[in-house]
C-alpha cells in the first residue's frame, strides 16, 4: 500500500477546504484531496451569492442580527458575530484574488434574499457566484507553492492512533481501484454535505456525507443533524434531477401561486417557512406550485439569472413567459461534524470546515448566502489553528491494510430505497413512528458483512451511517424548530430544547449556546 506523508490534509475542494489550504501552505506541505474534479462540490453549484455587510447602508450588527434571528433561537452568538465581522476581510481578499462579482456603472451590485433586512448578497455571473468562487480559489490555489491536488479519490476512513486523528485511507476511482494512505500532523474534513440522502435534492452527486459518516465511524461528536434546510423551489420537471432556483428570483419579485392560481405565502419569509407552505399546498391538492415572474422586466430577469434561464429553456420552459413548477428539496446542512470557533472537533488532529461542519453559526435555519462566507470565515480560521497542531506523526509500519465491508444482500444496499425512505421520514414533516420505523430498517443494513470496495459501495455505507445519525438527533428533538419540523410536537419547547443536539458516544443531549459546541482539546 502506497503511504503518502504531508504536513496537512484538506479533504474536500469545496471554498471551505480551498481557503484552508491557501492558509496551511505557508507552514508546510498541503495535500488537497477530491472524490471528483476539483470544481464538483455544492460550493459550485452555488447560485445566489454570498452575504456580507459592505454596502452603504448595512453594518455587520445589522447582518448579526438577521442570523441570529433566522436561526430559531440557537444560533451560538459568538460564532455568528465572527461570521460577519470576520467575512468582510474574507470577501475583500477574494476580491484581490480575483473574484469577479457584478458590477453597475462600477459599483459592486447586492441583492436581497429571504430574511435579510438588506441588500447585501453580492453575486457573480448573474446566478454562478459559486462557480465564480471556487474559480478564483482553485486559481489561487494552483499558483501556490507547496499545495498540491490530487482528484478522484475516495475517502475510506480516518486513521486514529492512540485517541489522535493521524491522517486517511483512500481508494483511487479508477479503473483497478488502488488504495492508499496519508499521514499528516492535521486533516481537515471540507467534504461537505449529504443532500443524497434525500429523493428530492438540490445538491450534486458527490454529496453524501462521506466526512460526516468517517468522523462518527472515528468517535469524533456530531451536532444539529435533524437541522436539515430545504430549498422552496427547485425545478419540477418530472424524472429529471432537481434544479436549485435561486431565492434570489424571489428577492426580484417572483411569486408564488398554487394551481388555483393564488398567492399563499410571503415570498421573502425564512426558507422552512416558504418550504413547509409548498408542502401544505400539494398535500392539499393545490399542486403543482409555480413560480411567477411574468409581471418582472423581461431582460433584467434575464441577465440577472442567465444560468436559471437556459436551464428552464432546455425543458421547454420561458422564464419569464411560464408559470415554472417547483417543489422543496434537500440543499444545506445546518449540522454537521462538532467543533469550536477554530475548527477544532472532538478528536485531537482532526478539523472541520464549511457545511461539514457544526460551528453553531446557523441555528436551525441558515440565513441565505451565509453559507459561503461561513466556508471563507471558518476555513480560514481552521487553516491557522492547524498550522499549531503538534501532533507526531504516524508510524508507516503500524498501518494494517484498510477493508470496506458491506451487508449487501443482493450485492447493493438499495440506495434509491435509502433516499426514498428519508425523504419520508426525515423531510420536512417528521414524526416519531416513522423515525423508528426508519431507524429499524437502517439497523439492517448497518450490520456490515460482504466486501465491496468501489465508489458507490463507499457512499451508500456513508449514506446509511449520515441518515442514521440524522435520524437519531431528529427522534430526540420532540419539538419544531427552524428547519426541524415534528407533526407530533409541532410548537417550540423552550425549555427542553433551546440549544443545539451534540451526538456522541453518550447519545443525544441538548448543550448550550454561550460556549463553541467542542472545548479546545488539551495538547
Amino acid at each position: 500500500m502506497e503511504i503518502v506523508h504531508t504536513d496537512f490534509l484538506v479533504i474536500g475542494t469545496g471554498v471551505a477546504g480551498l481557503r484552508a489550504a491557501l492558509e496551511l501552505a505557508r507552514h508546510g506541505s498541503v495535500l488537497v484531496i477530491t472524490k471528483d474534479q476539483p470544481a464538483e462540490s455544492n460550493s459550485a453549484y452555488a447560485q445566489g451569492g454570498v452575504a456580507v455587510a459592505l454596502a452603504e447602508d448595512d453594518d455587520p450588527q445589522l447582518h448579526l442580527q438577521d442570523t441570529l434571528r433566522a436561526g430559531a433561537g440557537i444560533v451560538t452568538p459568538e460564532a455568528a458575530r465572527i461570521l460577519v465581522e470576520e467575512g468582510l476581510e474574507r470577501v475583500r481578499e477574494l476580491v484581490a484574488w480575483g473574484a469577479r462579482f457584478d458590477r453597475d456603472a462600477g459599483r459592486v451590485q447586492f441583492t436581497r434574499e429571504a430574511a435579510h433586512s438588506r441588500n447585501r448578497v453580492l453575486h457573480a455571473l448573474g446566478d454562478a457566484t459559486g462557480w465564480e468562487l471556487v474559480r478564483a480559489l482553485l486559481e489561487k490555489v494552483q499558483g501556490t507553492a507547496n499545495i498540491s491536488v490530487r482528484t478522484f479519490c475516495c475517502a475510506l476512513d480516518l486513521i486514529v492512533r492512540n485517541g489522535r486523528v493521524c491522517g486517511c485511507h483512500f481508494l483511487t476511482v479508477d479503473d483497478v481501484p488502488t488504495e492508499f494512505a496519508v499521514l499528516a500532523r492535521a486533516t481537515l474534513l471540507a467534504t461537505g454535505g449529504a443532500g443524497q440522502a434525500f429523493a428530492e435534492t438540490t445538491n450534486p452527486a458527490v454529496t453524501t456525507g462521506d466526512g460526516i459518516a468517517m468522523a462518527a465511524r472515528a468517535g469524533a461528536a456530531l451536532a444539529d443533524l435533524e437541522f436539515f434546510q430545504f430549498h422552496p423551489t427547485a425545478l419540477a420537471i418530472g424524472g429529471e434531477p432537481r434544479f436549485l432556483i435561486s431565492e434570489a428570483v424571489r428577492g426580484e419579485g417572483a411569486r408564488l401561486l398554487n394551481a388555483q392560481g393564488e398567492r399563499f405565502t410571503d415570498e421573502l419569509a425564512a426558507r422552512d417557512l416558504v418550504a413547509r407552505d409548498i408542502f401544505r399546498e400539494y398535500r392539499a391538492g393545490r399542486g403543482p406550485v409555480t413560480l411567477d415572474l411574468r409581471h418582472l422586466n423581461a431582460q433584467r430577469v434575464r441577465s440577472r439569472f442567465p444560468h436559471i434561464a437556459a436551464t428552464c429553456r432546455r425543458h421547454g420552459l420561458r422564464l419569464t413567459k411560464d408559470l415554472i413548477p417547483v417543489t422543496p428539496a434537500a440543499h444545506y446542512l445546518m449540522g454537521g461534524v462538532a467543533t469550536d470557533f477554530e475548527g477544532r472537533t472532538s478528536l485531537p488532529g482532526l478539523y472541520a470546515a464549511g457545511e461539514a461542519a457544526a460551528t453553531g453559526v446557523h441555528g436551525a435555519n441558515r440565513l441565505a448566502s451565509n453559507s459561503m462566507l461561513e466556508g471563507l470565515v471558518f476555513g480560514a480560521r481552521a487553516g491557522l489553528a492547524m498550522q499549531n497542531d503538534d501532533n507526531p506523526p504516524a508510524a508507516a509500519d503500524k498501518l494494517a491494510e484498510w477493508r470496506l465491508v458491506l451487508d449487501v444482500r443482493d450485492q447493493q444496499i438499495p440506495v434509491e430505497l435509502l433516499r426514498r425512505r428519508t425523504w419520508e421520514a426525515v423531510g420536512l414533516a417528521r414524526e416519531a413512528d416513522e423515525l423508528r420505523s426508519f431507524l429499524s430498517w437502517l439497523a439492517d443494513w448497518s450490520r456490515s458483512s460482504v466486501e465491496q470496495a468501489n465508489r458507490p459501495g463507499i457512499e451508500a455505507r456513508n449514506l446509511v451511517d449520515f441518515t442514521t445519525a440524522m435520524a437519531r438527533c431528529a427522534l430526540f428533538r420532540e419539538e419544531s424548530r427552524g428547519a426541524h419540523f415534528r407533526r407530533d410536537f409541532a410548537a417550540p419547547h423552550d425549555e427542553r430544547f433551546l440549544g443545539h443536539t451534540l451526538l456522541d458516544a453518550r447519545g443525544p443531549r441538548v448543550v448550550g449556546l454561550d460556549a463553541p459546541l467542542v472545548r479546545r482539546p488539551a495538547r
